[in-house]
């Protein structure tokens, strides 16, 4: 199995919100190649990574990682909701983030 066969890419766009309030424990993820409700639905459950560089390192290694899950669709276009161990930063709006295809029902 190659290295890529098991995930898939997503970027952070938003928190949820209303029109003037953010709920900064909800995240909202646009999954590559999802473009509806059906198709992000089979993504709920499935764990996602949010992977970035630090300046210290800790353990040897600079690298680190939120862990989150999708939890269910965000309106009708592919958008998924995600909850994540520590909300995301501000700062990672627009980056990416690792979609692992597990746990699966299939």
């Amino acid at each position: 199995m190659s290295e890529q066969s098991h995930r898939r890419k997503g970027k952070h766009i938003s928190y949820q919100r209303g029109k003037r309030n953010t709920n900064p424990s909800t995240s909202l993820l646009k999954l590559e190649g999802v473009d509806d409700t059906a198709a992000a639905q089979w993504y709920a459950g499935k764990r996602v990574a949010y992977v970035y560089r630090a300046s210290r390192s800790v353990r040897g290694s600079k690298i680190r990682v939120i862990w989150g899950k999708v939890t269910r669709p965000h309106g009708n276009s592919g958008v998924v909701r995600a909850k994540f161990r520590s909300n995301l930063p501000p700062k990672s709006f627009g980056a990416s983030v690792r979609v692992m295809l597990y746990p699966s029902s299939i």
